[in-house]
């Protein structure tokens, strides 16, 4: 990103509490003005005592300066810090809200660990760039003006003597700036690949332990670690360089003021107590260039996160539309499904998965989606619900193409059951009420009687209570995929979309799914599924055949294995 990008995306940020920023900035300007006052009152003080006038009035205001200084600062910084946790959390409730709304198609293509690396790690970083940064670049020039303007005001000898020390050892800083912005970008692109290997590692971790592969996983995430740690070393080193040059610029700015101050006092050309005053404020000094070095420093870090959470920004969405029942639905009872040549294929340099394909499911009676793996049958249900586009031909639910209904009316009217059975992280009830999270009590413990779930609730610690662990680990298969069953039907879908529902059931669980579904349909819910389950097959009322990415019919019967029939429409009615 070019530094206008990264400016304006910032602003972006920091725009909705700029006002409070302003207050906290305000405040630390008090304090720097404190601050400013404290060597006038000791030049003060110091004359006095060559004097021997009262010093007693000047010892107060000199304590009040320092006590009102400290007090408004700690206001201050209390006013930015709690701002700059509010920045984050505005950025983490946006990421978030967009995270959850991309396109399939571009999560399949991002490392998931990745993107959570943004909404933990990246953002965390704006708390600095986005407040305190920015108070201290105002604030820190404001203060360094002003100081400067005191000091040639006093001695512009002296301050000359300064400048020139400050100025040679400041361009030295300014060349390392971008070495911390790369160094940076890097050490958070590998705290990225972090999270990455760590998801990977924990979602599969038993076929990890299975395989002995701990060691040779520990290392991939030791790597990961390591390059981390060596981007942030290094990101550390041009940080040292940078904020110790400040106390340099200090030091030989304070011995050659020293020794021509010293000069000019012995020659009469000043007085002792201007020489004392500009060494403080020479001191002072300090403060606003570390201010101004921190701040640049803070940015060319926040630079390195704002650009990784604005390329996650960037990531296309979907626009869920109105929300269910707010519109005519698109669906309604016994739901129709048709395809019309559709040509698809998940990205421009891979084959396609669909060549024309053409069928049409009425909506009474269930139909099976069989062939063999490949065939594209489990895209076929992506299309319906739209997590992809069809390059070409329609996708009609009640002879409505897809893309003429909202994303959130389409899918509150579909149940959809995915091939691996996913089971969230949480308690059994709120899985099961995750796509109808309004249903009854009545209704849930039906769904769980006729999914042959009820025992499994009743021998839980807490019931519907207890939770299931990441991923449902602390379920079996079997109670999973029912699991997955039970959630996709418990709110009466008008079309249930059921990927290989009886896929890791025995016997008398596979005929419970079985009659569960036959139950949903003759309440009017259009019911679809795949399979290779020849049995399960047998016992729906039509099938649809697939092969290749084309549909072909077979009027056979399911015993013989899926022999191909003729290329072309699938018939809505053909028998099994």
């Amino acid at each position: 990103m070019s530094a206008g990008e990264t400016w304006r995306a910032l602003y972006g940020h920091f725009r909705p509490h700029r006002w409070i920023v302003a207050l906290g900035a305000l405040c630390a300007l008090a304090g720097a003005a404190a601050g400013l006052a404290q060597p006038l009152a000791a030049k003060t003080l110091v004359d006095r005592l060559g004097s021997d006038a009262s010093i007693a009035g000047v010892l107060v205001a000199l304590t009040a300066l320092v006590l009102i200084g400290t007090a408004i600062d700690a206001v201050g910084a209390y006013i930015l810090d709690r701002t700059s946790e509010s920045v984050v959390l505005s950025a983490r409730r946006s990421l978030i809200g967009r995270l959850l709304r991309l396109r399939l198609t571009e999560v399949e293509k991002t490392q998931p660990g990745d993107l959570m690396s943004r909404v933990t790690s990246d953002t965390t970083l704006l708390k600095a760039v986005t407040t305190r940064s920015v108070v201290a670049a105002v604030t820190g020039s404001i203060t360094f003006v002003a100081t400067i303007a005191l000091m040639a005001f006093m001695d512009p000898v002296l301050l000359g003597v300064t400048l020139a020390v400050i100025v040679l050892i400041g361009g030295a800083v300014a060349l390392v700036m971008p070495q911390i912005s790369k160094a940076a970008e890097k050490s958070q692109e590998a705290v990225g690949e972090i999270s990455t290997v760590l998801e990977r590692a924990f979602g599969a971790f038993r076929t990890i332990k299975a395989s002995g592969a701990e060691d040779r996983e520990t290392a991939v995430v030791y790597r990961a670690a390591e390059t981390a740690w060596r981007y942030g070393v290094r990101s550390s080193k041009w940080e040292a360089v940078a904020h110790t040059s400040i106390g340099l610029a200090v030091q030989v700015s304070f011995l050659a003021v020293l020794g021509v101050g010293g000069a000019r006092v012995a020659s009469g050309e000043i007085p002792v107590s201007t020489l004392v005053a500009f060494l403080l404020y020479l001191f002072y000094l300090t403060e606003p260039i570390s201010s101004l070095v921190g701040a640049a420093t803070e940015y060319q870090v926040g630079a390195a996160a704002i650009s990784r959470i604005v390329q996650a920004e960037r990531l296309e969405t979907e626009d869920p539309g109105p929300a269910a029942g707010t519109v005519p639905g698109p669906v309604g009872r016994a739901a129709t499904v048709e395809f019309q040549d559709v040509r698809f294929a998940y990205r421009e340099d891979l084959p396609p998965v669909h060549h024309g394909v053409t069928f049409s499911v009425p909506g009474a009676g269930m139909t099976a989606f069989v062939g063999p793996s490949g065939a594209g049958k489990t895209t076929v249900f992506g299309l319906i619900e739209r997590f992809y586009e069809a390059d070409g031909g329609r996708v009609l639910v009640d002879g409505r193409d897809v893309r003429e209904w909202s994303l959130a009316e389409l899918r509150a009217s579909i149940g959809y059951v995915e091939q691996d059975a996913p089971v969230l992280a949480g308690t059994l009830r709120e899985n099961l009420v995750f796509a109808a999270p309004d249903v009854s009590d009545e209704d849930i413990r039906e769904v769980l009687v006729r999914s042959r779930l009820d025992r499994l609730v009743d021998r839980l610690p807490d019931g519907l209570d207890t939770v299931v662990g990441h991923r449902g680990s602390k379920l079996s298969g079997g109670e999973r995929q029912r699991v997955a069953v039970a959630r996709a039907v418990v709110g009466e879908p008008a079309l249930l979309l059921a990927d290989e529902p009886t896929g890791n059931l025995d016997s008398a669980s596979g005929a419970a799914v079985l009659a569960l579904l036959r139950r949903l349909h003759g309440a009017g819910t259009t019911v679809v599924v795949i399979t290779h389950d020849r049995g399960l097959a047998a016992e729906l009322d039509r099938r649809v055949e697939l092969r290749d990415g084309r549909v072909v019919t077979d009027t056979g019967v399911c015993g013989g294995g899926w022999e191909p029939g003729v290329t072309g429409r699938a018939v809505s009615g053909s028998p099994v």
